[in-house]
């Protein structure tokens, strides 16, 4: 069996892996990568062309320095590369119902964006429903009392490209990337964290676990009791003759009932695609990581459609262009986990985004890497601490 050394492991090269090996690497640090897969793949969590960023986070507080500093890593990497990785086409976050929807543990989404947009100063407009249809007409079909939070700053990021990128430049600043090994064990032993993968083991200092759905099972416990996956589907319909999108539409979350299901997002047509992305989310049935139903069937394409799009969203026709599946690994407040495990010496994990982290990734993966090297990281991570579930 071959044996190596290095300073960190990274154990999965997703959003959060990437970029945590590209910040080590750009540390200076002797890093090493692991992914069962090719990344970028859509065996996890981190594919679908598009992912929603926004500096006004629902979701709570803690979120906003992270999503911040991501978006600037965005650009500094487009700088080094030169390809797009975040296209700053505004957010607009929705409610559309008699009861305001709560949301990730918000309990009411649209007015905790509002909120801390005004608490952060960070650049908004707060929409009615009349304004909201002269500069978005693909919405006209909104109730009247309908609120709108703007968000300018706001818009997508391409998150294969954003991996790709990290990757690439974690490459060239010396990490080393193993991929198509899967990691069977992560352990512990005195000072140092033996990684077992393949027919490989890895030596290092510490170990960085972001595993997405395998975390669990290679962290044990209290992983497997705190996180659950959850399987969903991300769909895109074709787009109806001539298209009444304005050229700059933004990128968008709508709570249209009083439940937590009655709920959407999507994002504005990607030129030459003819095609609008739209999905939903769902945390009551559970998935096993390698059972994983990965079909999505015209019923649950029609299904999509009527609930969410149809006398919601003009503009769109309810012709499949393509759809996908992917997962949310979730803990029980839809927070983050950023920790040390409580029993595997100097091994944090990173886990589980919970749907929203791809936003923040960029940050967290130079975070992590701060806290790996150094002890401590620029931005507070004690939010994402398990304490919290004790």
């Amino acid at each position: 069996m071959l044996e190596e050394r290095c300073d960190v492991v990274v154990v999965g090269l997703g959003a959060m892996g990437a970029a945590t090996l590209y910040q080590l690497a750009k540390a200076g640090a002797k890093a090493v990568g692991i992914d069962r897969y090719a990344p970028p793949h859509d065996q996890g969590s981190s594919h679908g062309d598009t992912r929603i960023t926004r500096l006004a986070v629902g979701e709570g507080a803690a979120y906003v320095p992270l999503v911040r500093r991501s978006q600037q890593i965005w650009r500094e990497l487009e700088a080094r590369d030169g390809d797009a990785l975040f296209e700053q086409c505004g957010v607009l976050v929705m409610t559309s119902g008699a009861t305001h929807t709560s949301h990730h543990g918000a309990a009411d989404f649209t007015l905790s964006t509002i909120e801390l947009a005004r608490t952060y100063g960070i650049a908004h407009e707060v929409l009615t429903a009349e304004q909201l249809r002269a500069r978005f007409p693909q919405f006209a079909p909104l109730r009247d009392d309908t609120i709108a939070y703007y968000e300018p700053e706001g818009g997508f990021v391409r998150p294969e490209r954003c991996i790709a990128a990290q990757l690439k430049a974690a490459r060239e600043l010396g990490a080393d990337v193993i991929a198509g090994v899967t990691v069977s064990a992560v352990e512990s032993m005195g000072n140092v964290v033996r990684v077992r993968a393949g027919d490989r083991t890895v030596v290092a200092d510490k170990v960085v676990v972001c595993a997405g759905m395998w975390s669990a099972e290679l962290l044990g416990e209290p992983f497997k009791s705190l996180l659950k996956v959850c399987r969903q589907q991300l769909f895109w319909f074709k787009l109806e003759e001539p298209m009444i999108f304005p050229e700059v539409s933004p990128s968008f979350i709508l709570s249209h009932g009083p439940l937590d299901t009655d709920f959407c997002y999507g994002f504005p047509p990607i030129p030459g695609e003819g095609s609008m992305k739209i999905a939903t989310e769902q945390y009551m049935a559970l998935s096993e990581p390698d059972s994983l139903d990965r079909t999505v069937s015209d019923a649950d394409v029609a299904a999509m459609f009527r609930t969410h799009v149809a006398g919601k969203i003009a503009g769109v026709t309810a012709e499949r262009v393509k759809a996908r599946v992917c997962t949310y690994t979730v803990t029980p407040d839809y927070g983050f986990i950023i920790d040390e495990h409580p029993a595997l010496k100097n091994v944090t994990a990173v886990s589980a985004c919970s749907g929203h982290g791809f936003k923040h990734s960029a940050a967290i993966g130079e975070a992590v890497a701060q806290r790996c090297l150094s002890g401590k990281s620029q931005i507070d991570l004690s939010a994402f601490s398990l304490s919290r579930f004790s």
